[in-house]
């Protein structure tokens, strides 16, 4: 193998950090990634028929780097359905984790297969981490890769799961201004309001400046007078006289009544809105104004 490290093979699908913190040498290995497997370089790389030859001549296939990472874990890194459905017909574990507590699962979110996050729950993959700097679906709400946020919230991941860290997955969304993410998950029935440390999505809005997130964020409910650690509110954290701050002041005072209907209509149909308003016994222009479309 080449010289290069084991945590710089992650650089791309990671925007440039190691997905598994520093490298861990071994001093009786040299400096290169000596525990660097051909098992491992065939997961990542996709390549199938070298994965299951080497396996057939007796290479294991929970075999470990110094970082304890999997080929199975490489293989969700590298998007390559096949060769973690294979892997784990042949003995891989599911729920294996490094030394930075990341899963095959949190791999798969992070890269954004959803064929990859399916085959792991069909085989018993754990959607909730016990590490919470490690959570498969705010990693995915994060990088607003929404088919693994969907596919793990019908498998039965709670949607308010909430992070000490990080808040919860709609929070991510919002924080990281992944809007793909954001109107995903407000879709399936995110709370607009869930705070991290008092700290609001509208908060988190005013203070990115970004018009296009408090627009949405408001017409979906979210507190114009919330107060964040400091006491402060959304307006007040917006750059003084710009538009942003106009919008803010706009919302201010009661709801519109369509507003008011359309919040506690969305609110009695639960999560399950998108589909119950398409059986309303209502106009189609009124179905589509309940589901923002």
């Amino acid at each position: 193998m080449s010289g290069e490290s084991e945590d710089g093979r992650h650089s791309e699908a990671t925007g440039g950090r190691g997905l598994y913190g520093d490298y861990i040498s071994n001093p009786l290995m040299s400096n290169d990634a000596s525990d660097w497997s051909a098992l491992h370089d065939a997961a990542i790389h996709g390549n199938l028929l070298s994965l299951q030859q080497l396996i057939r001549q007796g290479q294991r296939v929970n075999l470990l780097t110094m970082n304890r990472v999997t080929p199975l874990h490489e293989a969700c890194l590298g998007r390559h359905a096949s060769c973690a459905k294979y892997l784990l017909e042949h003995g891989a574990k599911v729920n294996e984790v490094t030394i930075d507590w990341k899963t095959p699962l949190y791999n798969a979110c992070c890269s954004g297969s959803a064929d990859c996050v399916k085959v792991l729950l069909q085989n018993g993959a754990k959607p909730l981490e016990e590490c919470d700097l490690a959570s498969p679906i705010h990693e995915a709400a994060k990088r607003g890769h929404t088919g693994c946020v969907e596919m793990l919230l019908n498998h039965g991941m709670e949607i308010e799961c909430n992070n000490k860290y990080m808040g919860t997955p709609f929070y991510v969304a919002c924080e990281n201004q992944r809007m793909d993410s954001v109107k995903k998950l407000l879709a399936l029935g995110s709370n607009v309001n869930t705070a991290k440390n008092l700290e609001s999505p509208l908060h988190v809005a005013a203070k990115s400046s970004n018009m296009e997130l408090a627009t949405i964020l408001l017409e979906h409910g979210a507190r114009i007078d919330s107060r964040n650690a400091d006491g402060k509110r959304p307006v007040e954290l917006a750059s003084p006289n710009s538009s942003l701050e106009k919008l803010l002041l706009q919302w201010e005072g009661p709801s519109s009544l369509k507003q008011l209907c359309r919040l506690n209509i969305r609110k009695f149909l639960g999560r399950s809105h998108f589909t119950s308003a398409s059986r309303l016994p209502i106009p189609e222009s009124l179905k589509e104004f309940l589901c923002y479309r």
